[in-house]
């Protein structure tokens, strides 16, 4: 009797998990339960879509007939409700059940909301979805003035959708300078003028007390603490994900900000996986459990999730992931962990051209670049190296850096 396994999520975790299944279980019963009304799009590419520069079409990875000729069985607008763990068997709103012999949880996870007055009203909105992202391209599309909250990397997508909307907005942030956990002022003021050249006012020192509304119950201003009143009709909220963990609070599996695996993707119980941003992963790189939220390392999470789904212990996840931002006329990227570490280096290599580089006990953890994206590929060997550079780390600052740079480990 072949295998059956079910799969929770249709993102590009789920969907590279149940393409990998596919290949390694020729025979196997594979499901695919979603609680979205379409099959899997590319999440990178929606943004593009909402700042008006790409129709619908190009956004979709698997069409519904991809999972008919794959003989896998995806059922769309189905909310899994229940997690029998013991018994091997999901429920669903509409009282089904499917029993497997592996479970995978792609759940990922929901927008935080403002927890002030009015932080549901109309017009303003979250960005994780393409039904978000429909959306936020309809509400833009009629705004003139636009409240951005939310200083990280979905933060600036909503900055970007505004400029290239032709929507003047205000960026409120509560520190001194976008994503400031990742970043200097120096390194950040490059993001800030590009914000600024599109008609985005990044405010400092701000955030959100509570939203104003007119008499239709649609955003008319958003107030911050200290007073200030910015009039808008559209408002993006950022500020993070709630992690689904909630329909598995009642099982057996270990959560810790999310359901805890091992570098198989498994949990704690054995033919349970997960994968995706759900996931507290042990990162074999850092050497300790951690979290990354990057499309490619949800992707390569699913593919190693399925592997070990057929076969435990068959394949490790380690993974330097990347994240890009094409928004302005200037490459950024960020890659590993940039917000971890017990030190850091940066410096301006060139105008325009700034680096910051993350490491913990003298080893590289993450780091990004602005402007000059070149030395990515060394500093990524150096993280999968697990390398040493404590006493060089002035070199990690050179333009054209390389590992060749570098004193050999034994001539150190």
């Amino acid at each position: 009797m072949s295998d059956s396994y079910v799969i929770i999520g249709d993102g590009i975790a789920g969907a590279s998990a149940a393409e990998t299944l596919r290949e390694e279980a020729p025979d196997a019963e594979i499901t695919v339960l979603t609680d979205e009304g379409e099959s899997l799009y590319n999440r990178i590419l929606i943004k593009e879509y909402a700042k008006g520069k790409l129709p619908e079409a190009p956004i979709s990875i698997h069409e519904e007939d991809w999972y008919d000729d794959h003989d896998v069985d995806l059922r769309l607008n189905t909310v899994v409700v229940d997690i029998d763990v013991e018994a091997d068997a999901v429920h669903t709103h509409e009282g089904e059940t499917f029993e497997y012999d592996s479970l995978l949880l792609a759940i990922g996870g929901t927008p935080q909301q403002l927890p002030v007055g009015n932080a549901d009203a109309d017009g303003i909105h979250h960005f994780w979805t393409f039904q978000d992202a429909r959306k936020i391209k309809e509400s833009v599309e009629g705004a003139e003035k636009g409240v951005i909250v939310g200083a990280g990397l979905l933060g600036i997508d909503f900055a970007a959708i505004c400029g290239a909307q032709d929507v003047e907005a205000k960026y409120l942030m509560r520190g001194d300078n976008w994503w400031r956990y990742a970043l200097s002022e120096e390194g950040a003021e490059i993001m800030h003028e590009a914000m600024r050249e599109r008609g985005v006012e990044p405010v400092f020192g701000s955030g959100v007390d509570h939203f104003e509304v007119d008499d239709d119950g649609h955003v008319e201003a958003a107030v911050d603490p200290n007073g200030e009143r910015y009039e808008c009709d559209f408002a993006g909220v950022a500020i993070g994900l709630n992690f689904n963990t909630e329909l598995v609070e009642d099982t057996p599996l270990e959560l810790d900000d999310g359901i805890v695996v091992d570098e198989f993707m498994r949990t704690n119980v054995d033919n349970v996986f997960a994968a995706g941003d759900i996931t507290t992963f042990n990162d074999l790189i850092l050497g300790e459990h951690a979290k990354n939220g990057s499309w490619g390392s949800a992707k390569e999470q699913g593919t190693i999730a399925a592997r070990n789904m057929v076969e435990y212990g068959s394949e490790a996840f380690e993974w330097v992931s990347s994240y890009s931002i094409t928004h302005f006329d200037f490459p950024f990227l960020s890659f590993g962990h940039p917000t971890l570490g017990d030190e850091s280096v940066e410096a301006t290599t060139a105008e325009g051209e700034w680096r910051r580089v993350a490491l913990k006990d003298g080893k590289v953890v993450g780091g990004v670049l602005i402007g000059d994206l070149s030395p990515q590929s060394a500093f990524k060997q150096l993280m999968r190296e697990g390398r040493d550079v404590s006493d060089q780390t002035d070199r990690l600052m050179e333009p054209g850096f390389s590992v060749d740079d570098l004193a050999a480990p034994t001539e150190q």
